[in-house]
């Protein structure tokens, strides 16, 4: 698994996530965005607020949800770390949200 990164604004990031076997069917590219969002206005309770978007129609069939839960995770370790985060997955059957939290 490997990223490249965008800027989207000074409190957000965009990173294109790129899997062997694995591309968007209309460019070609990486199957998967991830898009991380800091909350740095409310700090009561800050929460990263990331969503992941698998583009590839692989990764929507229900076999393959183990996969997507297991690349998800990753993807929240190794891009945000151990911050309490709002996670949202769209991959057809296999979207979920999750909360990560210390």
């Amino acid at each position: 698994m490997t990223f490249t990164k965008n800027f989207r604004s000074p409190t957000a990031e965009e990173w294109y996530v790129f899997l062997p076997n694995y591309k968007d069917p209309h460019s070609g590219g990486a199957p998967g965005k991830t898009i991380i969002h800091y909350n740095l206005y409310d700090t009561k309770e800050i929460f990263i607020n990331t969503t992941i978007i698998f583009d590839d129609p692989s990764l929507h069939k229900r076999e393959a949800h183990r996969l997507v839960y297991a690349i998800s995770d990753e993807i929240v370790n190794r891009l945000v770390g151990y911050a309490d985060t709002l996670l949202s997955v769209h991959s057809g059957e296999n979207s979920y949200n999750a909360e990560y939290k210390q």
